[in-house]
């Protein structure tokens, strides 16, 4: 009974770290949708004293905790073992790094958000870059700290994959590219699918509204949660009880604000479907960044961007857009939303393309880390592989190394999680499809709660229990095979080409 004293201290601890957490992330939100830009200084500042305060508590008050409790792992019941085995692994990690560091990356995270912003709007990689060179310095000191094997930038990716390395990511884009080649290579022989009438001007309260409804229809409970305008579109969450979304509207993109919402509405799902009494343990934490990005993209694009999903909304588009429809048929819409072509901007790429993109920042990333690659030179670089990959030249940063916000926020690693997010995503839905027989039918009929409560079951209440790979298992049968995306994405096509 005296260690299950002891878990219950625990339990109430990490409620502490998490509260603290909360209102660390909650200045973060502020700091994207309504902070004044006078107060950046000062925000960075409180940010860091807020990041060092945590890092302190977690180390002196809850470290010591599971430590003990580690020791006598066997007499644990099992949910408490495997909580207290992840509090373990993610704390051996964490008292690698001093708190001065730890500060220190806050404060220069927040400052280099700011900077980024006024760069992107300045639409100068030249401004940011002195900015990002000393968060790239802070990173690779990070990763000294952690250690590695074999690469830097392996320690990167573990923060946000567990046990990801830089040749495991590096075999997947191996396998991946000739694939995706040969799908872009017979969609430009294919004939050209017309997309003008998704970007005629388009009122952007209308716009607005429907992603609020679309939103809700997915489940969404906004008396948990909300949904702003940012720059660049992100998911927040403090707490299960309050998660937040961002998205933002293009007057000349039908798709942009629409499949924004979607994608992060499937983060914060995730938020909000884990269970609430395992608040501020690993049982209360999405699984990792791969994992969850598979949430974003089974809504975004297996639900979103597919025929029965178009067909329900139809009407809804038709009224809210009458002259950008006119003429229209669910089919020619559903096809305007597949089209595979190459484009500057990675969130708004088509789901082939799309992984080019994360490829590119990939390379950049491990570049870098592992110096062969110089911070004033990543524009260079970046403008190079776009021209490889996709053939495209870009000619305005903001279309190049500047449109993500991500590595100003010091995420360095976190970007290959997105492609192994739509493999996921794929196998997950192809899992979902057996359990839910009729689940085509469901969609058309704008009934979603069956499968967000298969999600709910299958994937988010078991929150950070399993590594991903487990958890796959566990959800499919068999760890993560890329095969499942390729037979979608395929098949999608097939429809949206007309090939035989």
């Amino acid at each position: 009974m005296k260690y299950q004293t002891k878990y219950e201290e625990l339990i109430r601890k990490c409620a502490v770290s998490a509260d603290l957490s909360g209102a660390l992330a909650l200045m973060g939100w502020d700091q994207e949708t309504n902070m004044p830009k006078g107060a950046s200084e000062r925000r960075a500042s409180q940010m860091a004293t807020l990041a060092a305060t945590i890092h302190e508590y977690n180390l002196k008050e809850i470290y010591p905790l599971v430590k003990d409790l580690a020791s006598v792992w066997d007499e644990l019941e099992s949910v408490a073992r495997l909580n207290v085995l992840e509090l373990k692994r993610e704390l051996d990690k964490a008292q690698k790094l001093p708190t001065e560091f730890v500060s220190l990356m806050t404060k220069t995270s927040s400052e280099t958000q700011f900077a980024w912003e006024k760069a992107y709007k300045a639409n100068n990689y030249a401004e940011f870059a002195p900015y990002l060179e000393k968060m790239f310095v802070l990173k690779k000191q990070e990763a000294d700290y952690y250690g590695y094997t074999t690469s830097p930038y392996d320690a990167l990716l573990d923060s946000y994959e567990q046990g990801l390395t830089s040749s495991m990511v590096t075999t997947v884009f191996e396998q991946m590219k000739p694939e995706l080649k040969q799908i872009i290579e017979k969609v430009q022989q294919s004939e050209p699918i017309s997309t003008d009438f998704l970007h005629q001007k388009i009122d952007k309260e209308k716009q607005w509204q429907f992603t609020m409804k679309v939103l809700e229809d997915m489940g969404f409970d906004f008396s948990r949660g909300r949904q702003d305008i940012s720059t660049h579109p992100f998911t927040t969450s403090f707490s299960m009880e309050d998660v937040r979304v961002t998205t933002r509207v293009d007057e000349f993109d039908l798709s942009n604000a629409l499949y924004s919402s979607i994608h992060e509405g499937g983060h914060a799902l995730y938020e909000q479907g884990l269970l609430t009494t395992n608040y501020g343990l690993p049982s209360g934490q999405a699984c990792s960044l791969a994992v969850h990005e598979s949430q974003s993209r089974i809504w975004e694009n297996n639900i979103g961007r597919s025929l029965p999903f178009i067909e329900y909304y139809f009407i809804d588009l038709q009224q809210l857009f009458p002259d950008n429809l006119k003429g229209k048929d669910p089919l020619q819409v559903f096809e305007a939303f597949n089209v595979v072509k190459p484009s500057f901007i990675r969130t708004s790429a088509d789901e082939v393309t799309y992984h080019f993109h994360i490829l590119t920042r990939f390379e950049v990333e491990r570049e870098i880390m592992e110096n062969r690659l110089k911070v004033k030179d990543l524009s260079e670089f970046w403008n190079a592989k776009m021209k490889e990959y996709l053939n495209l030249d870009v000619k305005e940063d903001n279309q190049g190394a500047l449109q993500d916000v991500h590595w100003s926020m010091g995420a360095i690693g976190y970007f290959p999680t997105y492609s192994l997010g739509s493999f996921y995503a794929a196998q997950f839905f192809a899992k979902a499809n057996q359990s839910i027989p009729d689940l085509n039918n469901q969609i058309k009929a704008g009934q979603f709660l069956h499968f967000k409560k298969w999600l709910n079951e299958s994937i988010h209440v078991h929150g950070k229990l399993y590594p991903s790979e487990v958890l796959c298992q566990l959800v499919t049968g068999e760890q993560l095979n890329v095969n499942y995306f390729l037979s979608y994405i395929k098949e999608k096509l097939s429809v949206v080409y007309g090939w035989t």
